[in-house]
């Protein structure tokens, strides 16, 4: 028995019309004399959650990350199960297996993974659906592949589903828990390979806008009389004139004038110094690939990319288009006999332009679209042979129908014909340019001037390389006869719509960083696939890290954006690693290049960013700010004892103070510190922070303890004073003269104890409860210098402490199995 295996159901019910009937329709597959027909619904097996590999995972953890599977699980999702199980089953009865997924890098992966989860070993051919209607599905039934063969685009689709897994998972909790210890309690950073890159595209776009100062300039446009017409041409200084700035833009308005009034002073005898007309031709546009197609839709109509997308894909499941997530365009020369069928029905789809295009266009050109060296799985989005009718469709479904098939009518008009011509004028010894264009056969144009006319009626300010000019030739006399000074305004950036930031993510290699990297990536597919881009930008605007605003829809970043874009390193903002990858998965997908290969790279890029998750910049959220720290904020939290105020940057600091009213009380911190035993440092300082004190910094307050809304002026100075390293220095100074060994004896003094210090809430408090090595002789204490370290693990992990508590309350954090001395 042969076993269809469809990517969703309705391709499944599409490919069973065409086989060989009567058709039987069973639970979750249909019968057909040629074979069984089942589907899926899209990835029917999901990769396992963190916590699925390990229950410790579930909490979110630092010293977790980064997250690296040994062996990679996938589950079943839980409302596929009965589909699966019925998938599984027919497999088990197959002689052979007909793997129908879409012909791209997720539809190869998705039917594939659940063959390798179910360890077939079955025979198995692959069939390449790219369009629905009846006859590219028998064509496509008629001419099976072996699945063996699309190998390398599993590879690569896994690749990306694994390194999108690593990035995310462990990126998303590393600067997640660094924003909490920056006090944003409930702000969740999803970081992904694209996304954060996409994302910080409209970041530095919006910041570019908010820093532009327009700078006025001036043209000086005179108007030359020639023997067969007047025409109108620009001066362009010389590089060495007062007034110009870098770009050689004249921004001084007297200078201007002043050329201005030399012009118009006599003789007004120009000399033609050159004139060049070239013959030149403008091929058709290619036919659409699913990001082209999103881009002009949403220049033309105001589209949302994923509404095109989605849009695309109704007419496909109509067998009206072709396959809509197609980064190709071109055609196969196969389907160059279709043309006469296809042009036919639009001719009478029901649209009047396509009425009037279609039976004009001449079936004999073959345009530089049909190159099947260009096609891989799949080829450009065009009209099947199915016959449309427009006036039944949403008016959506008839822009984006319309679009396509002109796209596909273009290919059969000649190419555009004009002149270009372009003179430069000597006058006074200063050079004068124009340009202009004559048309000779506008070709395809004919479908395109209406509406191109009207947007160049709105610029034709702006732009006359359009304009005719008279026949002339070089050396040839003209005359001056006038000049005007336009004022004109350097413009800042425009802000990025979704179709804009769409095709910005396609022509990636336009916003690396590196120069070099954006020669290197100039011809690279993008980052994203075709299929995802869309739900990338409506994912960030979901999440609320950026919105849109006015009638374009322009995107708007929100403070979230800001906070997550200035915490995280160039190597994840820009987007010149992304890019890279991409042009690797494309490579892997051809054969170059391995998954393990490929895998090693993410693993080691994504090692190096958790660890600068520790110090990532991040700036404080709401609440007062941690007074020692300067990182974090307080928040007040309940413990056993009562209510209480810690810093959000626990454990690196162990600020902690009384809560009094509702908010932090500082002025028993103040007095904590000065019944701290021997003077020395209070406990809710952390010790490791005063090992990494320099003799140079000495004198100034550790980080600065910045004023805010919650901070009285005078309160300000008072804990600079307390937490300066120079009070440290002295009080340890102080300390170490008085100092005695601590010994049975030496606690008689307290008497019955109720002198005795209260020491600060500290995890050396409990510390001969838990459960700890033996002080290493390796670590002599740096705080008091007689006790040893020795490894403890407390509730919140492990930690080093002094032999000597508590007498000394150094704590040092644990780095690798030792204590963590310096940064």
């Amino acid at each position: 028995m042969r076993l269809f295996i469809a990517e969703k159901p309705s391709v499944g019910r599409e490919l069973a019309k065409c086989l060989t009937g009567p058709v039987i329709r069973r639970d979750g597959c249909l019968e057909t004399k040629d074979g069984i027909v089942t589907w899926l619904f899209g990835h029917i097996l999901r990769q396992a959650e963190p916590e699925e590999y390990d229950p410790r995972y579930k909490r979110w953890r630092a010293e977790d990350l980064p997250i690296i599977p040994r062996e990679w699980k996938l589950f079943v999702t839980k409302d596929c199960e009965k589909q699966f199980a019925i998938v599984k089953a027919l497999i088990e009865r197959a002689d052979e297996i007909v793997h129908g997924g879409d012909p791209d890098r997720e539809g190869q992966l998705l039917v594939d993974e659940v063959l390798d989860y179910l360890g077939n070993t079955k025979p198995v051919k692959r069939l390449l659906l790219n369009a629905l209607d009846e006859t590219s599905i028998r064509k496509a039934v008629a001419s099976l592949r072996e699945n063996r063969d699309f190998f390398p685009l599993k590879q690569s689709a896994l690749a990306r589903a694994r390194a999108d897994w690593l990035i995310g998972m462990n990126l998303s909790r590393a600067y997640t828990l660094a924003a909490r210890r920056a006090g944003h309690d409930k702000l969740v950073l999803p970081i992904g390979r694209v996304k954060t890159p996409t994302l910080s595209l409209v970041v530095r776009r919006e910041r570019e806008i908010e820093q532009f100062k327009p700078t006025d300039y001036y043209l000086i446009k005179g108007t030359f009389l020639h023997a067969n017409g007047t025409f109108t041409a620009q001066w362009k200084p010389a590089d060495t004139m007062a007034g110009l700035d870098s770009e050689n833009r004249l921004i001084d308005r007297r200078a201007a004038e002043e050329k201005l009034a030399s012009f118009q002073a006599e003789p007004h005898d120009a000399v033609i110094s050159a004139y060049q007309k070239t013959k030149k031709q403008e091929p058709q546009p290619l036919p659409f690939s699913l990001s082209s197609l999103q881009v002009l839709a949403g220049k033309r109509y105001g589209y949302a990319p994923q509404l095109v997308l989605d849009t695309a894909q109704r007419l496909y499941e109509k067998k009206l288009t072709t396959y809509p997530r197609s980064d190709c365009e071109y055609l196969p020369v196969s389907q160059f006999g279709d043309a006469g069928t296809i042009l036919s029905h639009l001719s009478s789809c029901g649209d009047p332009e396509l009425a009037q295009w279609a039976p004009k266009a001449d079936r004999g050109i073959r345009s530089r679209a049909w190159n099947d060296k260009k096609i891989s799985a799949h080829h450009a989005i065009i009209p099947t042979t199915v016959r449309a009718d427009v006036t039944s469709m949403t008016p959506e479904e008839r822009n984006v129908y319309h679009l396509i098939a002109r796209g596909y009518i273009a290919q059969f008009y000649p190419v555009h014909i004009y002149d270009q011509t372009k003179v430069e004028v000597t006058y006074q010894d200063e050079l004068f340019t124009a340009s202009g264009r004559t048309e000779r056969d506008p070709g395809w144009k004919v479908m395109y001037q209406s509406r191109r006319k009207k947007a160049e009626d709105e610029n034709a300010e702006e732009d006359e390389s359009d304009k005719t000019l008279p026949a002339m030739k070089k050396k040839d006399r003209a005359d001056w006869q006038k000049g005007d000074i336009l004022k004109r305004a350097t413009k800042p950036p425009v802000r990025f719509t979704p179709s804009t930031l769409l095709a910005g993510m396609k022509e990636i290699h336009k916003y690396v960083k590196n120069p070099e990297a954006k020669k290197q990536l100039k011809d690279v597919y993008g980052i994203g696939t075709e299929a995802t881009r869309a739900t990338i930008i409506d994912d960030l605007i979901r999440r609320r890290f950026m919105k849109t605003q006015g009638r374009k829809k322009y995107l708007i970043p929100t403070p979230a954006a800001y906070l997550l874009v200035d915490a995280l390193p160039d190597e994840m903002t820009y987007p010149d690693s992304t890019a890279i990858w991409e042009d690797k998965l494309h490579s892997m997908s051809e054969g170059e290049g391995t998954l393990e290969e490929f895998l090693q790279g993410q693993i080691a890029f994504t090692r190096e960013l958790c660890r600068k998750a520790g110090s990532a910049p991040m700036k404080t959220g709401g609440g007062p700010v941690c007074p020692r720290c300067q990182k974090g904020v307080l928040i007040r939290r309940k413990g056993k004892n009562g209510l209480f105020w810690g810093c959000s940057n626990y454990p690196s600091c162990r600020m902690t103070c009384d809560d009094r009213d509702g908010k932090p009380d500082l002025d028993a911190a103040r007095e904590k510190l000065a019944r701290s035993p021997q003077r020395m440092a209070p406990a809710a300082v952390s010790a490791s922070a005063m090992a990494r004190r320099t003799p140079q910094n000495a004198g100034r307050p550790a980080g600065g303890y910045q004023r805010n809304a919650a901070s009285p002026a005078g309160e300000v100075e008072e804990l600079n004073r307390l937490f300066s390293p120079a009070d440290y220095e002295a009080e340890i100074a102080a300390a170490m003269k008085e100092y005695v060994s601590p010994d049975k004896k030496s606690f008689a003094r307290w008497g019955s104890g109720a002198d005795k210090p209260k020491y600060s809430a500290s995890p050396m408090e409990h510390m001969k409860k838990e459960t700890g090595s033996q002080p290493s002789a390796q670590y002599l204490c740096p705080r008091c210098r007689e006790g040893h370290l020795r490894q403890i693990h407390g509730k919140n992990g492990v930690f080093w402490g002094c032999s000597n508590y508590p007498r000394c309350t150094a704590t040092f954090d644990d780095s690798r199995g030792a204590p963590l001395l310096s940064t």
